[in-house]
């Protein structure tokens, strides 16, 4: 009997239809069920907090421009309802693809993204601060193209913005995971004379923007780490499933990374993307997706292309690590 409960024998009441014995029996079968009662409703309460506190997702912020939110590609507004765009602009992005790999991976991330196009990390300080200012489990930050606008390839604005928001992260949640975005090499900059990169292999920026993220994740005591998104598209251009020149077309077999304008990145681009985050953040294989992967399928994407890219960003993954 459970200490405290006050049963019908101990306060005298008695059922008078009933004999000693029959009332005595129907007395503990009555204060049986009230302790059994509590102790389930207990019980209940108990497993709905364990269920609460195992069934916290993590949350992940990405702030970026349209390098993230996947302009000019099916991905731009792929799956808008599956992360939430802090702008309320319906972009479903890099965000989306990285979202649904977790999904797939069986694990639970809440998605959040904050962009704006043709914007570096400055901006998102200057006019979204109260916007992004909260706790988070991992950020990924990822800034203008040229890393600045005026200056291509010159890191001194990203290394100041990146630790002005990392601190602002970090004082929010001391265990916030952050990563820096290093973007790929824009064809249009390094084969056309208007280009600063004009004349150089073509992945000359993508390691101009590699050693700039670099710098400013050096700078910072709290950024993690830097994606080597723009590394893992020269290696699908060095191993020869990429068209090294948009300009020249593909060969047999070969995809197009870059969108029509040859800046942005195509649908297998962003793709690519979202795997190395996915790979670096979650510590899983990209390729424990699979060829059957939703995403490439719903975009278009064949089983071989998707195999490919996955491998990509195995390999390149596993190379940072060497």
């Amino acid at each position: 009997m459970v200490k405290g409960l006050k049963t019908d024998r101990q306060s005298n009441f008695k059922l008078p239809w009933l004999t000693q014995t029959e009332a005595t029996e129907e007395e503990d079968d009555m204060a049986a069920g009230v302790t059994s009662t509590r102790l389930a409703t207990i019980a209940a309460a108990f497993l709905t907090v364990l269920g609460a506190v195992a069934a916290r997702a993590d949350t992940i912020l990405f702030v970026g421009n349209s390098f993230t939110f996947a302009a000019y590609s099916p991905a731009w507004h792929y799956r808008p309802g599956s992360v939430t765009d802090l702008n309320n602009e319906g972009i479903g992005g890099v965000p989306a693809l990285f979202k649904l790999f977790i999904q797939e991976a069986g694990l639970a991330y809440d998605v959040s993204l904050e962009t704006s196009p043709g914007k570096d990390l400055q901006w998102h300080i200057d006019h979204k601060t109260p916007v992004i200012d909260r706790a988070w489990d991992h950020v990924v930050l990822q800034s203008y193209s040229t890393l600045d606008a005026k200056m291509p390839g010159d890191p001194t604005g990203l290394i100041r913005s990146t630790g002005v928001l990392a601190s602002m992260f970090h004082a929010r949640n001391a265990k916030v995971d952050i990563r820096l975005d290093s973007t790929w090499s824009r064809a249009d900059l390094t084969y056309q004379p208007a280009g600063h990169w004009y004349g150089k292999p073509i992945t000359a920026m993508a390691l101009d923007m590699r050693a700039g993220y670099d710098k400013a994740a050096a700078a910072s005591p709290y950024v993690r780490g830097v994606l080597p998104v723009g590394q893992a598209f020269s290696r699908a251009i060095a191993t020869g499933f990429a068209t090294p020149d948009p300009y020249k077309g593909e060969g047999p077999g070969q995809v197009d990374l870059w969108a029509f304008d040859n800046y942005h990145a195509s649908t297998f681009g962003y793709y690519l993307e979202a795997l190395v985050e996915f790979g670096a953040i979650t510590g899983k294989d990209p390729l424990s997706l699979g060829p059957k992967e939703t995403a490439a399928q719903e975009l278009g994407l064949s089983p071989a292309q998707a195999t490919t890219l996955q491998q990509i960003a195995h390999d390149q993954l596993a190379a940072e690590k060497r």
